[in-house]
This record gives C-alpha cells, sequence and structure tokens, in this order.
C-alpha cells in the first residue's frame, strides 16, 4: 500500500500518520549521530560537587550573548593532564601553557581560559568568552581590563578549599583557647611552668561564641566545625540572612559591628571589594571583647592593619591568628612578627593533600559544561567581585 496520499487542497502529496512517524524517527536518528553526546560526569566528580555544595547559574551558558561552542581552550597545566581533561569535550582543542608568554602565544583563536586571567591575555585572545579561575578570590580578574567591557564569563573556586581553610581556623583557635601558643613558648626555653597560662584562660569552647563574618562556602565550612565542638555560631552575609541550622543567628553586613561585641572569636571568611576593605578597623576591636580573638582568612585588605596592631598591643582583643595580612607578605621586622599573642601563617590555609585533584575534578566538570552550553558552577558576578 502507498505510503503517500494526494492533497486535494494544495496539490501536494500527503503522508499517511504513520510514515510520518517512521520519518520523524529517522530524522532524531541521524540529528543523534550527527551531535554525539558529551561524557556525563563521573563518580567523583558528583561526589565532589554534592559535598561541596556547588552552586550551578541560574540559566544555560548556550543562553548567554556571544557563546559558542568552543574550539580552543588553553589551560593552565602540563601536556599530561590534557588527555584526562579531553575525556569531556569533543571537537574543543585544550592547548596546555605553564606560563603567561605561553599562554599570550596559545591564546588567539581561543574561545576560553583555565587558570589564567591577564590583560595581556586578553589582549591576545579577543575570541575569549569564559575564564575558569583556579582560586576564590575573584577581585583582581574581574578589574583586569576586558573582562568587563567584553562581557566574559568568569567561575572560580568557591567552596573548594571551605574544609582546609575551616580547620586552619579550628587550628589556631585551639592553639590560643588551649594555651599553646605560650606553653609552645616556653617548650623552646626548656621550660616546665603549669601556670604559665591562667586557668581561666583555657576555654572549653562549649557555650563560647564565634562570629562568622562572611557565610559564604569558607564561612559555612568554618561554621560547620565551630558547632561540633559545640559553640554557638552567629553570623554576617552581604545577600540575605539566609544559613544553615548550625547558625544561631544570621545578620546583614551593616550589623558586623554590634554582633562583635558578643563573639569569644570573629573570623574574617569575607571577599575583599570595595564595601568591606577596612572594615576591621580600630572602632570594631575596641567592640570586641578584650578576652577574644581575631582570626582572619579572608583578605588582608580587610583589615586596617595598623589599628589591629594597636588592640593586640593594648589588650583590646586576646590575640590574632592571620593567614593573610595587608601588606602581604609580610616585610621583615613589621610589629606583627614579634608580637607574642599573634599566629602567623604565610597564606597556606587553602593547601592540603586532596586540593589539587578536587580543584581538576570541578573545573573539568565546569569545561564540559561549558562545551556542552549547560548551566555552570561556580558563576562571579563581575558587579560584586565574588
Amino acid at each position: 500500500m502507498s505510503t503517500v496520499l494526494s492533497s486535494p487542497n494544495s496539490g501536494l502529496p500527503r503522508m499517511r500518520p504513520e510514515a510520518v512517524m517512521r520519518l520523524c524517527i529517522v530524522l532524531l536518528a541521524g540529528a543523534l549521530v550527527a551531535v554525539p553526546a558529551l561524557a556525563a560526569p563521573d563518580a567523583a566528580t558528583l561526589e565532589t560537587v554534592a559535598s561541596l555544595g556547588l552552586v550551578e547559574s541560574d540559566t544555560p551558558v548556550r543562553d548567554r550573548e556571544g557563546w559558542r561552542k568552543p574550539r580552543k581552550i588553553v589551560v593552565r597545566t602540563n601536556e599530561e593532564r590534557l588527555p584526562w581533561m579531553r575525556e569531556v569535550v569533543d571537537g574543543v582543542e585544550l592547548v596546555a601553557a605553564t606560563t603567561e608568554a605561553e599562554a599570550i602565544a596559545a591564546a588567539p583563536g581561543a574561545d576560553g581560559l583555565i587558570g589564567f586571567c591577564s590583560a595581556a591575555i586578553l589582549d591576545a585572545g579577543p575570541d575569549i568568552r569564559w575564564i575558569q579561575l583556579p582560586y576564590a578570590g575573584a577581585e583582581r580578574c574581574v578589574a583586569t581590563p576586558g573582562v568587563r567591557e567584553r562581557g566574559i564569563l568568569v567561575t572560580n573556586a568557591q567552596r573548594i578549599y571551605g574544609p582546609e581553610i575551616a580547620e586552619h581556623v579550628m587550628a589556631m583557635l585551639l592553639m590560643f583557647s588551649r594555651g599553646l601558643t605560650v606553653y609552645y613558648a616556653e617548650q623552646q626555653k626548656g621550660v616546665w611552668s603549669r601556670s604559665a597560662v591562667p586557668e581561666e584562660r583555657l576555654w572549653e569552647l562549649t557555650g563560647k561564641t564565634m562570629l562568622v563574618a562572611g557565610l559564604g562556602g569558607i564561612g559555612t565550612e568554618t561554621a560547620r566545625r565551630a558547632h561540633a565542638l559545640g559553640m554557638n555560631v552567629i553570623a554576617t552575609r552581604g545577600s540575605s540572612r539566609e544559613g544553615p541550622d548550625f547558625v544561631s543567628y544570621v545578620g546583614l553586613a551593616d550589623e558586623l559591628t554590634e554582633l562583635a561585641e558578643r563573639a569569644d572569636v570573629v573570623v574574617n571568611a569575607t571577599p575583599l571589594t570595595p564595601a568591606t576593605r577596612d572594615i576591621f578597623n580600630a572602632d570594631f576591636f575596641a567592640r570586641m571583647k578584650p578576652t577574644a580573638y581575631f582570626i582572619n582568612v579572608g583578605r588582608g585588605g580587610s583589615v586596617v592593619t595598623d589599628d589591629l596592631v594597636e588592640a593586640l598591643k593594648s589588650g583590646a582583643i586576646a590575640g590574632a591568628g592571620l593567614d593573610v595580612t595587608e601588606p602581604e607578605p609580610l616585610p621583615e621586622g613589621h610589629p606583627l612578627w614579634s608580637l607574642p599573642n599573634v599566629i602567623i601563617t604565610p597564606h597556606v590555609a587553602a593547601g592540603s593533600d586532596v586540593r589539587v585533584g578536587r580543584l581538576w575534578l570541578v573545573m573539568r566538570e565546569n569545561l564540559r559544561r561549558y562545551s556542552a552550553g549547560e548551566k555552570m558552577y561556580s558563576v562571579v558576578s563581575v558587579e560584586r567581585g565574588y
């Protein structure tokens, strides 16, 4: 029986319904063959994304003006890593670069950068529309000429370093709360002195209050660990009053100084933006308890360093744990080096034995998503700077 019927009105052949269905199936199958599906994220990636609580963008990247399936991406790595990266993309040239000069040479014709952000590379790559940062701090990248003007999508490593940095905070706090800063100094002198730290300064953390300034990925992980030790956790964030169950109160950014009066330890986990620069100043430290500690794992530029030094010297606060400083690196002979109530680490809180593997899993997943035009993880607001 013929599958074609004549159309009395148009004069064109009319197909039977079952023939139309068969034709659609053939066309669909052909389309699927012509556009091979990209590999789905593997179990390790899915587990990492879930454990970190990474947030997708609201809309797929294919809906952004200027997006196209990338032809070339420059990756800050060596050649050995590229075969693993290529497993999640199809038809995309991945070029390894280990220095900025190599990235500049590779930039012409590139659609994206992984691990780089500089004006020189953007100048050499006028087609670049995506930058994946290997760190959480995005303030320097979003201020780079060309990023805002060209509407470049920036994604970062927010939340990836949260567990390590949170544990660094707790290590500093425990050094203070158990008198280890004093006892270790006594050890170096060969002194056995059980009275070196008054017993009232040897804290049991249960019931003490921690104020977390900046309840993002790092702040949330810090709050989680403090709560697990029995602490009452309060916090501030710039966007809303929402927070996890283990944070008893979430205030807005303008409540920071008022909340400082309640805290036994203040943790700075804020990004550096015009709104957070110099927020920890003489007025803030004057509002803290004289028995309270200040720990900074955010940015040194959020602190007025001279005001912090004076607060430490005068006893306005009990001590400070600093992984970041202003200036950085801290110059030789700076007063902070010699103060006995200060712990300084050289911006290493994000380091750990699992950090690199976790970072690359997330960056590879964002590469897969960008190539497929899907929703991206950890999109930076260029306007806010984080």
